[in-house]
């Protein structure tokens, strides 16, 4: 079986919605639990795991990108919005993501090092305010170490291990 068939087989929205839900945001950080959160936490957390395959040199596949917007869509749609609202949430979450992705990483030309970029944060949480911040603080190290155990994990499996990841 092909790395290919594997991809078609995950169902990243579904992992990506797992690791936002976990308590440790919302308990320990404080962040409010609302559906941009979760979507915030989502797009951090693909980002990490795009910025890995392309430092691996690998790109990350497509379909498992639209199947994530897809499913990001049709649960905007559940909530109620229509046509026209959805299509103008799609483009801001789209431009959220590629925002994140291309500025999360302060260390983008280190092969091994990920080092998370606060003023990212604090545009999309309100609740983290300096780096100072001890819940900003253990918020960056979450990442870092959520960085480090996926780049450990070969690029076939990061996808399905992912969910081990313990903070």
């Amino acid at each position: 079986m092909n790395t290919e068939d594997i991809d078609h087989k995950i169902d990243l929205y579904n992992i990506l919605l797992s690791l936002s839900r976990n308590i440790f945001f919302y308990k320990k950080i404080g962040l409010s639990d609302t559906f941009e959160t979760r979507i915030y936490l989502m797009f951090i957390h693909f980002s990490i795991l795009m910025i890995i395959n392309k430092k691996k040199g690998k790109k990350f596949n497509q379909v498992l990108y639209d199947n994530l917007f897809h499913k990001i869509e049709n649960n905007l749609r559940e909530l109620g919005f229509g046509d026209v609202s959805v299509n103008k949430k799609m483009k801001e979450f789209n431009k959220i993501l590629y925002d994140i992705l291309l500025k999360i990483n302060l260390e983008n030309n280190q092969i091994e090092k990920f080092t998370l970029n606060h003023k990212v944060i604090f545009k999309y949480f309100n609740e983290l305010d300096t780096p100072k911040n001890p819940k900003y603080i253990e918020l960056s190290l979450y990442f870092s170490n959520f960085f480090n155990y996926c780049f450990e994990l070969s690029l076939n499996n990061m996808l399905k291990m992912v969910l081990k990841f313990k903070n």
